[in-house]
């Protein structure tokens, strides 16, 4: 794991929430509320799923209020039951290998997004099991260093169950297991450290170099538009930015 941590897929994201707040918190409420109805409990404390939602809602900057509101929702009626889980892998430029993972009303319509945008920016969309292999499911925890006693946190963080840890300049990155995911986040949460970003991710085993200036391009708007869309939650990739 140790040398995988990318600071500036960290920062671009913690940029990217700062200026589209409004569709992040939109993107993260629906992942709530289908949490809700998947886990069969609007309790974070019986239904681990909601639990890691919440803290990856909270890493965002969703207000409480908001967090509260929407599970209440959630519990109340079936609007979430409409949504469901789709996972498609891929392709982009140069051999860039990407997940994407959506909640979506209509699948052919999510599908046929997808392969338009792979399509239109170099990359071809696969089948199912064509990517995911190179990556692996880790809690992700970053912290910004500023201020962090290194040793301290690395030892509260292994002592909680983390799996490894890395200095990455500006931002300390803690890895565990999915199932020490909530574990770790609120051991951590309990000592008072906050967060650039907690959540579920797919952290991939290698990563691929672009040194084609019109790839890079195509590659950077690949993302972009996948992260436009309102049906996709998140986009995993191995590009080295």
């Amino acid at each position: 794991m140790s040398g995988h941590s990318k600071w500036s897929n960290i920062k671009r994201k913690k940029e990217k929430t700062d200026s589209q707040r409004a569709k992040i918190f939109t993107k993260i409420g629906r992942e709530l509320a289908v949490a809700v109805k998947e886990g069969g409990s609007a309790d974070p404390s019986v239904n681990t799923k909601l639990k890691d939602c919440i803290a990856k809602a909270k890493a965002n900057n969703v207000p409480n209020d908001n967090i509260d509101r929407i599970i209440k929702k959630a519990a109340g009626d079936g609007d979430a039951d409409k949504y469901k889980a789709y996972t498609y892998e891929g392709y982009g430029p140069c051999g860039v290998a990407l997940i994407v993972e959506t909640l979506s009303d209509n699948r052919n319509r999510t599908a046929g997004d997808l392969r338009h945008y792979f399509d239109k920016f170099g990359g071809n969309m696969g089948t199912p099991g064509c990517v995911s292999f190179m990556f692996e499911k880790k809690g992700v925890i970053s912290i910004e260093a500023e201020d962090i006693d290194e040793d301290e946190l690395m030892e509260t963080a292994l002592d909680l169950g983390a799996s490894d840890f890395v200095n990455d300049t500006d931002v300390y990155v803690i890895y565990c297991e999915p199932e020490d995911f909530s574990e770790v986040h609120e051991g951590l949460s309990k000592k008072g450290y906050s967060f650039l970003s907690a959540e579920i991710e797919m952290v991939p085993s290698n990563y691929v170099k672009i040194t084609d200036e019109e790839a890079e391009i195509k590659m950077q708007k690949l993302i972009d538009i996948l992260d436009e869309n309102d049906d996709v939650q998140n986009v995993w990739h191995n590009w080295e930015m």
